[in-house]
């Protein structure tokens, strides 16, 4: 995705390949912890995520062996520069799908469905997505004749 410089690339995407979406579902909800917590331990990840101690254990694990975060046991978890910027870049994805499904005014639970489509929409398509955002928001006159065309909500 490309926001006018205003956020960082996936940190290498190769490596971002190799994480499954839930992982990155993992990876993501640390990140954000980080951000507005701090301190990080296993169960506020179960806590926020609604998963047993034994699956973050295990996620963490995964994370952790591909350096994504440093954790001991039984101590905080922490967020890596590799995680931090890969954090990041799920983040705006999240956001980014966020802002797409409420300007086309889906009728839909906008979280869950842009948990949904995160997950499988590749690179590319989330920056045509984003062209389209900064597009729309650029030309108003064009985004509110889509608003006309757009069949009712239900």
């Amino acid at each position: 995705m490309r926001r006018e410089n205003t956020r960082a690339e996936p940190a290498g995407s190769e490596q971002m390949k190799n994480l499954s979406p839930s992982l990155e579902d993992y990876l993501e909800e640390i990140y954000r912890l980080s951000i507005s917590a701090g301190t990080i331990r296993v169960t506020d990840i179960a806590l926020k995520l609604n998963v047993s101690l034994p699956s973050v254990n295990k996620a963490i694990r995964k994370l952790k062996e591909q350096a994504y975060v440093a954790h001991e046991r039984y101590g905080e978890i922490t967020v890596t520069e590799q995680g931090i910027q890969l954090g990041r870049y799920l983040v705006e994805r999240n956001r980014l799908l966020q802002e797409f499904l409420t300007i086309i005014e889906a009728n839909c639970d906008v979280a869950k469905e842009a948990e949904a489509m995160e997950h499988y929409l590749s690179d590319t398509t989330i920056m045509a997505i984003e062209k389209l955002i900064v597009f729309l928001r650029k030309h108003q006159q064009c985004y509110k004749a889509f608003l006309k065309e757009a069949p009712a909500k239900e």
